[in-house]
């Protein structure tokens, strides 16, 4: 367990560049691999004008700073999401639906951990993830051997330089070891949006089989709704849906939601109160009138969607404009989230050795491999399937500057792969 959680990962070398560069990187590194919600102007406002709001009332940094909530989340926090939720989407769900965790990547571990893993009888339960690349930030999880199934997906060319993963149903099978199945949507790393219908087929797989359908919605609606794509929320009591307050603009304070059977949300409060007694404060605290009223609803569909559709446009464009014809490459529909994934078709050197080199040139980005795990049936079937070393996912959250001069940078070493290698570029 401690060799599991201890040792190198690929979430930890993403956090580890992102921290580095932000303390010590300067002006010149360009930081195109975390996952760090851009500084939006308004919504620090809201952050700012909020926490006077804190300062000011009588009482209000003490109760956020010097007492614990219950360990499942605030009880006023807790209504008011469920009150929304069911206002929003008619969801048939209370405060007893509700769990709150400290920060999203922390409601993963504790529901991977309360559905799969070994039985009681003995028995090994793994989690499905239908369609990767998937969420780095999952794949080292397990404190006891591989906890992951994952399953090939689909590519299907819809443009010019442009293609989108889909779930391949034909070959997808629940067996028995199947304990639970999970996606994330909008998908990170490649801002995929899994459509309605594939949702209403993974639910119904779901549900035929008595098993839950974990939805990672840190990105969807209602918010912080970065999601360019029509795409109905859903939830019920098979479902457990996640969000987070990080990408609306509160990575900080770690605030992790979970919908789902009040059976699974009072086991995660559990397991809070197991690992860290109770939840930080300071998230639900800011958070909680802006829910109440509609705001933070109408931040998201006005402020936090908007820039990030506008961010995806000229990111796009820069590939575009920089990329041309100079080499094979494509990048996925980019739907939602922050990031472009970008596939170099027969890249003569891997991701991770593109990685290395941008990373000497102070261009971080993260290497596509990391992010398809859980493959060993498929790795043994097909070991020479390189697509998972042909791909990088870059975050345009950035400056414009930034993003422009990355790009140019990561044509240059690209086009640099090929020269060295003398491959054909045709």
């Amino acid at each position: 367990m401690g060799h599991s959680l201890g040792g190198p990962s690929g979430i930890s070398e993403l956090m580890d560049d992102l921290g580095q560069a932000l303390a010590h990187g300067g002006p010149h590194i360009k930081m195109l691999g975390g996952g760090q919600p851009a500084q939006i102007a308004e919504m620090n406002d809201q952050w700012r004008l909020r926490m006077e709001e804190i300062m000011n009332r009588a009482g209000g940094m003490e109760s956020m700073l010097s007492q614990y909530d219950p360990p499942r989340g605030n009880p006023h926090f807790c209504r008011a999401l469920a009150t929304m939720l069911a206002r929003e989407f008619g969801w048939p769900i209370t405060e007893a639906n509700i769990a709150v965790t400290s920060g999203g990547q922390t409601a993963f571990f504790f529901l991977f951990h309360l559905l799969a893993g070994t039985m009681p009888d003995g028995r090994r339960k793994k989690i499905l993830l239908p369609l990767v690349p998937e969420y780095i930030g999952y794949a080292n999880q397990s404190v006891g051997g591989e906890m992951f199934l994952a399953h090939r997906p689909l590519i299907k060319h819809c443009g010019p330089h442009e293609f989108k993963y889909r779930v391949d149903f034909d070959t997808l099978e629940i067996t028995e070891e199947i304990a639970a199945i999970c996606v994330s949507r909008p998908t990170n790393p490649t801002g995929n949006v899994l459509t309605d219908e594939e949702i209403a087929r993974l639910s119904a797989l779901a549900r035929q089989h008595a098993i839950p359908l974990i939805i990672d919605n840190a990105y969807g609606a209602p918010f912080p709704h970065i999601i360019f794509e029509k795409a109905l929320p859903v939830w019920e009591p098979h479902i457990i849906l996640t969000l987070s307050l990080s990408k609306i603009g509160l990575p900080g304070v770690r605030t992790g939601m979970v919908v789902a059977h009040p059976d699974v949300a009072t086991a995660l409060g559990n397991m809070s109160a197991v690992v860290g007694l109770a939840n930080p404060n300071m998230g639900q605290r800011i958070a909680l009138p802006l829910l109440e009223s509609g705001e933070l609803l109408r931040l998201s569909n006005e402020v936090v969607r908007p820039f990030y559709v506008a961010k995806s446009a000229f990111a796009k464009r820069v590939v575009h404009e920089t990329f041309g014809e100079r080499f094979p490459w494509h990048h996925h529909r980019s739907e939602g989230a922050l990031f472009l994934w970008l596939w170099f078709p027969d890249l003569p050197i891997s991701s991770k050795e593109l990685y290395e080199r941008l990373k000497k040139r102070g261009v971080l980005i993260i290497s596509g491999h990391y992010f398809f795990f859980g493959m060993g049936a498929i790795e043994s079937q097909n070991a020479e399937w390189r697509h998972r070393h042909e791909c990088i996912r870059m975050t345009f959250t950035m400056a414009e500057e930034v993003v422009r001069d990355g790009v140019t940078i990561i044509a240059e070493e690209v086009e640099r792969a090929w020269r060295e290698n003398g491959g054909s570029k045709s």
